[in-house]
């Protein structure tokens, strides 16, 4: 079974290594006079005309890519891939080297590929430059412009297509099912910021090369072609309504806009609809194969968001901590498995019908075979809206909340360092609850060796040291806590001693389901990785077949293969709406296929019944009343230390540490990331391995 998955992982390599070739090649004379003409001359046919070519040089390879990588992670499932990754000796890459700045935290290899990346955009604006600025004396002069003003129009055009190159790869990141960033050890929501790079210099380069044109209209005496809609050729009316919702989602994605009125950021990002629709209006389905495989695969992605999001979840109950933090049990199905640091988008219609937010999966598949949990801190107004709900004095009985995902890494990967230290703030602990779940799973197996793990989190009052809680399940344990060499130190920042406010204890609500109510499961299945390469390929077989038959019969009879007769905006919403037929067709029929199986163990899950919940560290400390020996797992108690009126010496925790590979993972606030990141960069230790596990919008 490996020496398939080594196979087809080489053929995926050379696959991606030609089709970054060809995007090399793409602003030279060789490709454009010679390499196009042939492979056109070639594949030129009644079914699929100019856009067969299009699709063959640059949608195909990446949807064989993305159907392969399918392949290669079931087959991974299915050999039993082991958790325990041995230390790369690539690991300093992963080192970061930039801390501060816009870009955030970025590692020697994110800034490898950003400068590969930015080096492909220079190369690509200076071949086109050379090469359209060969004859712009003689061009000039045919169309009666001057030089200046034939240059202008010109680079507005390069400029429009370098931003192309962003505009292709834009849609990537946010595929959270996506086969192609397992492949590359990402997941969805640490490739945001590669998202946010991307939009930024897309726009950029789209407004320029907006501004360009206006300008050259206007110089020109054409400004009546801000209203023109060519037939077959470039409509700049379509552009120009692409360029205004594309900066509508620009203006509103800045950090203050985002944080402050995240509401308005979120429903204009759904303008994206209109940017892609009149984007492919704009250029022609024919080029917009150059940018449509991540959409794609995106749009399949987000349509089978969309089949699980209408399935109403149990939620079983909820924990309501004195610190104003939810912990939500949600019953799931035993098949469903998911490795630590998993996300789940949540929704809440009584709340909002059409926010959707991330939070960390704080249970473990293995410690909780049916039972799925998350913490929601109250710090923004749906959360708090949402703690109001389940904290009052009579709290409702029933929460109809619906569910994306899990979706995580495709690894347990920080299983491959000797020690472990997580540096957590305020509620950037929850990523690190599945971790230290994982670990005792690890910890107990007959194979499994035990981990030296020190988590250091800074809270700001006492109150909020009831986070520690949620550490531990509150069913009962079977597992040995003390087979894991846990340490936790704890601070609080804003008191100099110990509180309690007897007012506010750590209790248990439960909830009534409903008949419609169904526990979380994958929205494919357990086979999800094989079913979603079959998507892939069976949805572009049937667009293949919809437009061949369409071209054939209906538009070849017309204009036989030449582009001056039938419409090109025609053209171009038949190519849409077959895609979006093809994706529906085959993602509704395989979601079904799997409901249908899965719909007896649905039925086998019955309501669950969880002991109350144990006390740990955080109940003991902030109600201080309670005596130690009264405690279950004294040695989880026994291991936690409590500072009051300070804050962590980070450089100095880290530079104590020994050990051949120390894995630093750090979850909070900016600042605090930004100081970890910097001590390991600073080349004091070379054991220090960074990763920062926060989302950020």
């Amino acid at each position: 079974m490996e020496a398939v998955r080594l196979g087809i992982k080489l053929l995926i390599l050379a696959i991606f290594l030609g089709y970054m070739m060809i995007w090399i090649m793409m602003p030279t004379n060789a490709f454009f006079k010679h390499w196009f003409p042939e492979i056109h001359a070639r594949t030129d046919a009644t079914y699929f005309g100019k856009e067969g070519t299009f699709m063959l040089i640059y949608t195909l390879p990446i949807l064989f890519v993305a159907s392969l990588g399918c392949l290669y992670l079931h087959l991974g499932n299915n050999n039993g891939q082991s958790c325990e990754v041995k230390n790369s000796k690539f690991a300093s890459w992963k080192r970061p080297v930039l801390v501060k700045g816009p870009l955030g935290i970025v590692s020697w290899t994110e800034l490898s590929f950003l400068i590969m990346f930015v080096a492909l955009l220079i190369w690509s604006f200076v071949s086109y430059l050379h090469a359209m600025f060969a004859n712009i004396s003689k061009q000039a002069a045919a169309q009666g412009l001057k030089v200046w003003e034939d240059k202008l129009e010109m680079s507005g055009l390069l400029i429009g297509l370098v931003g192309n190159i962003c505009l292709a790869f834009l849609f990537f990141p946010v595929s959270r099912g996506s086969s192609i960033l397992q492949l590359l050890g990402l997941t969805s929501e640490r490739s945001i910021k590669y998202h946010i790079w991307l939009g930024n210099a897309a726009m950029t380069l789209f407004t320029v090369h907006g501004l360009c044109y206006i300008i050259f209209w206007a110089k020109t005496d054409q400004i009546s072609q801000m209203l023109k809609w060519g037939k077959i050729s470039v409509s700049n009316l379509a552009g120009e309504i692409a360029l205004l919702s594309g900066i509508g989602m620009w203006m509103t994605s800045f950090p203050r806009i985002r944080r402050k009125i995240f509401e308005l950021f979120l429903y204009t990002h759904y303008l994206y609809i209109i940017f892609m629709v009149f984007y492919v209006f704009h250029v022609g389905f024919s080029y917009s194969c150059i940018i449509i495989p991540g959409f794609y695969l995106f749009l399949i992605d987000r349509f089978l968001r969309f089949l699980q999001s209408q399935q109403k979840v149990r939620l079983v109950s909820a924990r309501i901590l004195p610190c104003e933090a939810l912990e939500l049990n949600f019953s799931k199905s035993p098949g469903l498995r998911y490795n630590s640091t998993s996300m789940v988008f949540v929704k809440v219609p009584s709340i909002s019908r059409l926010q959707w937010h991330p939070f960390t999966v704080t249970s473990n598949s293995n410690m909780d075979p049916e039972k799925l949990s998350v913490v929601i801190k109250s710090e923004g107004s749906w959360s708090r809206k949402l703690y109001q709900k389940l904290s009052s004095p009579s709290p409702i009985d029933r929460l109809q909340v619906s569910i994306e995902g899990p979706y995580g890494p495709a690894s347990t990967h920080f299983t491959r360092h000797e020690k472990l230290v997580m540096v957590s703030g305020g509620s950037g602990l929850t990523p690190f609850i599945s971790i230290i779940r994982e670990l005792v799973c690890v910890a107990n197996t007959a194979t499994g060796r035990t981990r030296q793990v020190l988590l250091v989190c800074a809270f700001k009052k006492s109150e909020d040291l009831t986070m520690l809680d949620l550490i531990l399940p509150n069913s009962g344990i079977t597992l040995d806590i003390s087979r894991l060499q846990l340490q936790i130190e704890a601070y609080v920042t804003r008191e100099k001693e110990p509180t309690a406010n007897n007012q506010k204890v750590l209790r248990t609500i439960w909830l009534k389901p409903d008949a419609a109510d169904a526990p979380i499961s994958s929205v494919l299945g357990p086979r999800s990785w094989l079913w979603l390469g079959a998507i892939i390929s069976s949805s572009f077989v049937v667009f293949l077949l919809l437009i061949g038959i369409l071209t054939r019969y209906y538009i070849y009879p017309i204009d036989h293969n030449s582009d001056m007769i039938y419409a090109t905006t025609w053209r171009s919403a038949f190519n849409l709406l077959f895609v979006f037929v093809s994706i529906a067709m085959t993602a509704t029929a395989a979601f079904f296929w799997n409901e249908k199986q899965q719909r007896k163990e649905k039925k086998q899950v019955q309501n669950m019944e969880t002991a109350t919940p144990r006390a740990s560290p955080g109940s003991w400390l902030y109600n201080a009343d309670r005596e130690l020996e009264r405690l279950p797992h004294q040695s989880f108690v026994e291991a936690t230390k409590v500072h009051y009126g300070e804050r962590p010496n980070l450089k100095k925790t880290l530079m104590d540490m020994e050990g051949f590979s120390l894995g630093v993972l750090v979850s909070g606030p900016r600042r605090m990331r930004q100081e970890v990141a910097e001590i390991c960069a600073s080349g004091l230790a070379d054991n220090l391995h960074f990763e920062s596990l926060s989302f950020t919008w």
